[in-house]
């Protein structure tokens, strides 16, 4: 189980630390799979939050503790081999209209 990430400037980020800063990036997924995506992200306590941007389109951004990227991707690798996960090109007009 991964509980701390590397910042880039190698200092370790403990679980129990509040990170005011998040790494934002934007997926489409399976929009059943999104709970079950959202339980694993969540699992790896402190590593990325998941919330639903648009669920009947699947769009999902993962807020990612600095330093953590590496771990968000393996996880991310892993699951792509059983579930539609996918990088997704958003443009601000449409975070406007579903906020």
């Amino acid at each position: 189980m991964i509980n701390h990430c590397r910042s880039e400037q190698g200092v370790a980020k403990s679980s129990n630390r509040v990170i005011l800063e998040t790494i934002k990036r934007y997926y489409r997924v399976d929009r059943r799979e999104i709970a079950f995506l959202r339980f694993i992200i969540e699992a790896y306590d402190g590593i990325a939050v998941l919330r639903t941007q648009d669920r009947e389109l699947g769009l999902i951004v993962l807020d990612i503790a600095p330093g953590c990227e590496a771990a968000v991707d393996l996880i991310l690798r892993d699951l792509k081999h059983d579930i539609l996960i996918e990088p997704a090109k958003v443009s601000q007009d449409h975070f406007r209209s579903i906020r």
